[in-house]
């Protein structure tokens, strides 16, 4: 299934004893639809007020059903901050976070004056000036394979910090000034530490050389700050050409690349 939530109300994605979670909202409303329990996996799980545009998830079931009923169905069983945008029967060996190939993200920031009481949960704000061509300087450094171990959290439990960074764009669209990074995996924290590394030198409180520094000294302590979830969101995930997911028509790094 492909999944699109506010994450504003949720303690995250993972189930949680007590507390409000999108996973298990999900799970809930999908075994109703299927008349059993089930538990179902994501490509990439989010924290406490992260988004998601199109998360992918996938369950295993006895039950059948026409995908437009599993569409149908769970949504009616949905909260109003999560629904189902598609559904897709796949092969059984098919891994929502292990066949995926690359993952991509967005992270927001509203440059103005003033706050906004309607962008509150979609972007932070901020309101100093940003110097974009210093944050798309500082960003070329960390495109490509790199060892991100001063861009996680200190509480990261992934075996290897080395990640392949497809593209780091930053643009701006009115007052919002927009990050898009791709990669073939990330970190925990990893988008939101990079957004923190950034803001930073578009402010002028750190050089452009700092991503390059950061890189070098693999030390998270050195990193900066951590910015806040409520801009981030989850766009999608990429999976080999032959899965056929019906996704949303983003393009890939694969076709970023072709393109350039």
């Amino acid at each position: 299934m492909g999944v699109e939530y506010d994450g504003s109300d949720f303690h995250g994605w993972q189930t949680q004893v007590g507390v409000r979670t999108v996973q298990q909202c999900l799970e809930a409303a999908i075994s109703r639809v299927a008349d059993h329990p089930l538990g179902v996996q994501c490509a990439g799980r989010t924290d406490t007020g992260v988004h998601a545009f199109e998360q992918v998830v996938h369950f295993d079931t006895t039950a059948s059903r026409s995908e437009r009923s599993w569409v149908l169905g769970t949504n009616v069983n949905l909260p109003p901050d999560v629904a189902v945008r598609w559904a897709h029967r796949v092969e059984g060996d098919f891994h929502a976070r292990f066949s995926a190939v690359a993952r991509h993200y967005r992270y927001q920031l509203q440059v103005r004056r003033t706050r906004s009481p309607l962008a509150r949960n979609r972007a932070v704000w901020v309101h100093d000036a940003l110097d974009l061509a210093r944050m798309r300087e500082a960003a070329r450094a960390l495109v490509g394979e790199h060892d991100f171990s001063s861009f996680r959290a200190v509480a990261c439990q992934a075996k290897s910090p080395v990640r392949r960074v497809h593209y780091l764009e930053v643009d701006a669209e009115d007052d919002l000034v927009i990050l898009r990074i791709g990669a073939n995996g990330f970190l925990h924290h990893m988008v939101r530490n990079i957004a923190g590394v950034l803001v930073a030198i578009g402010r002028g409180e750190a050089e452009v050389g700092w991503t390059r520094e950061l890189l070098a000294v693999r030390d998270r302590t050195l990193g900066g700050v951590t910015a806040p979830p409520q801009g981030l969101f989850f766009v999608r995930a990429d999976y080999p050409e032959h899965v056929a997911l019906p996704q949303a028509a983003y393009r890939t790094p694969l076709q970023r690349l072709a393109a350039d």
